[in-house]
């Protein structure tokens, strides 16, 4: 299993987010991912700091397709590849209703659907190819000319079974949240396995991305994630994930515990099946210092966690 670490932005200067950026890849992670909130912009952001972060990949978990047509989303992910060494994964999500809509003032209408599309539109753009593309939501016109960058990885958050299908059939696989080591293995693998197969792709990584704590005190590490993020579990899709998984909420789906309750759950993720790991560490900063210091051990190999 890879593991790579979840960088989070919120409240950081710009060069704070290059120089943690930096140290990620000096602490011996795979890679650096950065996700589109209500800060920085995800991709740009990791066009800065991956100049100062050489030899790991750099990914987004993840950037809301919808508001980006493809062809500016191809434009932007070739003109990264180039900047960072072809090095970037480029992980992309339908987001919310309420995001799309309320926020955006577009439609979240048939978003399996649109994903399709968009990505069979993006897919060739990321190649070079021209496109001439008219579907039921979505048109594209056009070619995008980047010498020197090749494609980026693409993985998209997939949570139902459509969406699983789009990823296996379309792209290099899924980023999931709330999901813990059954439902990855029951569910998540071999329902996008079988579709990548259909497809004539390879194998999908399946990148499971919990919050992690190494901490004495599980128990109000948990607490503090059902009282901040326990909505979550009031989202259909991801409602869904949780009971497939047997959670009743989202505090029964991180990993959390002394060393060896975090490995054991992390080797657990890997045996489910899970390619790549990217944790968000969380809780008070001493903890997050422990925590992340004892991933990038594992991420290392003297934990055993990573091929």
């Amino acid at each position: 299993m890879r593991i790579g670490l979840f960088v989070d932005e919120l409240g950081m200067s710009l060069d704070a987010v290059v120089e943690k950026t930096r140290e990620v890849a000096e602490a011996g992670f795979t890679g650096a991912w950065f996700a589109q909130r209500h800060g920085w912009d995800a991709l740009t952001t990791l066009a800065i700091a991956g100049r100062t972060a050489p030899g790991i990949e750099l990914g987004t978990s993840v950037v809301p397709a919808i508001p980006r047509h493809p062809l500016a989303m191809a434009a932007q992910a070739l003109t990264i590849q180039a900047a960072i060494g072809n090095r970037l994964t480029l992980g992309l999500g339908v987001s919310h209703r309420h995001i799309v809509e309320d926020g955006f003032g577009m439609s979240f209408d048939r978003p399996a659907l649109r994903m399709r599309e968009y990505l069979t539109a993006l897919g060739p753009l990321l190649h070079g190819e021209s496109v001439a593309y008219e579907g039921e939501t979505l048109k594209a016109e056009g070619v995008v000319l980047a010498p020197g960058a090749t494609p980026p990885a693409v993985l998209i958050a997939a949570l139902g079974p459509a969406m699983l299908r789009i990823a296996g059939e379309l792209t290099d696989g899924t980023i999931v949240l709330w999901a813990g080591p059954e439902v990855i293995a029951d569910y998540f693998v071999p329902t996008i396995t079988k579709a990548a197969a259909g497809a004539g792709r390879p194998a999908p990584r399946v990148v499971a991305s919990p919050f992690v704590a190494v901490t004495d005190d599980p128990d109000a590490r948990r607490a503090w994630v059902a009282e901040n993020f326990g909505m979550a579990a009031q989202v259909p899709a991801y409602r869904a994930v949780m009971d497939r998984g047997g959670a009743r909420g989202v505090e029964d789906t991180i990993v959390v515990g002394d060393e060896a309750a975090v490995e054991r759950e992390i080797r657990r993720l890997a045996d489910a099946g899970a390619t790549d790991l990217i944790p968000m560490p969380f809780g008070p900063e001493e903890e997050q210092a422990r925590t992340v210091a004892f991933l990038a051990d594992l991420a290392g190999g003297s934990g055993g966690a990573r091929e």
